[in-house]
């Protein structure tokens, strides 16, 4: 792909092949998570029910009619059927997510899709969560839903992240249900030495009745799930969803 991202505009489509129609979606905010991540909160023409764990996918297209998208995790808890708010992680080769970051602006539209998903979703239920760096995105949804109606019982997070500058929703994130595991370095006062998850990490925090959810990028999300069923979870209850490279 080599058009260039300044070349790039959202707009109206018509309808997907999967034929979920497109939608105008208006920023209403960016907020800067990290060094490399913004968070987009867009208001939605057409208002739609989702689950925590869904995704959009977001469509832009040139001024000669190029096209290109890029599939984006719902961060927020599925209250307001009309907003949504897509964290995206910045690629320097991506094309979506560089123009996301380098060009629009709160008021503009994009064109976007959605929500999509069935298998990688949480309702209620005992759930048990390994996020690697940006796939604590759909994990969130699940936090963010569990808290704000009164389940935090049912949800134990665990996020791996490089550093600390890497942690997204810092802010927010911290919580008797949330364990942050630093793969490279520690910060200060860490009871726990840099490194990746371990069982001794996730272990204290099974349950018989759990659902595992393991979101990260390929290697994380292999690794992470062969700990779980090594720890005895059976494999028809870890659920996994992979990053890929684009963006």
């Amino acid at each position: 792909m080599t058009e260039p991202a300044s070349g790039l505009v959202g707009g109206p489509g018509g309808v997907s092949p999967g034929g979920t129609p497109w939608q105008e979606a208006t920023v209403e905010d960016i907020v800067v998570e990290t060094r490399r991540a913004r968070t987009y909160r867009l208001r939605l023409t057409n208002p739609s029910p989702r689950v925590a764990g869904q995704h959009y996918v977001v469509r832009l297209t040139a001024p000669d009619g190029y096209r290109t998208q890029r599939s984006y995790s719902v961060a927020s808890a599925p209250a307001d059927p009309s907003r949504i708010e897509l964290t995206v992680e910045r690629l320097e080769d991506g094309e979506v997510s560089s123009f996301l970051h380098d060009v629009v602006e709160i008021g503009d539209e994009l064109e976007v899709r959605g929500p999509i998903g069935g298998f990688f979703v949480w309702e209620d239920g005992p759930a048990l969560l390994l996020g690697g760096g940006s796939g604590l995105v759909p994990l969130m949804s699940m936090l963010r839903l569990a808290r704000t109606t009164g389940r935090s019982d049912q949800i134990r997070l665990v996020q791996s992240v490089r550093d600390s500058d890497e942690l997204l929703y810092r802010d927010e994130l911290p919580g008797p249900e949330v364990t942050v595991v630093h793969s490279r370095v520690a910060p200060p006062g860490s009871g726990r030495p840099a490194g990746r998850i371990t069982a001794a990490d996730i272990t204290p925090l099974i349950r018989d009745d759990q659902i595992a959810y393991v979101c990260g990028s390929a290697g994380f999300a292999g690794a992470a799930s062969q700990l779980l069923v090594d720890l005895g979870i059976p494999t028809d209850r870890v659920r996994v969803e992979r990053f890929g490279p684009s963006g």
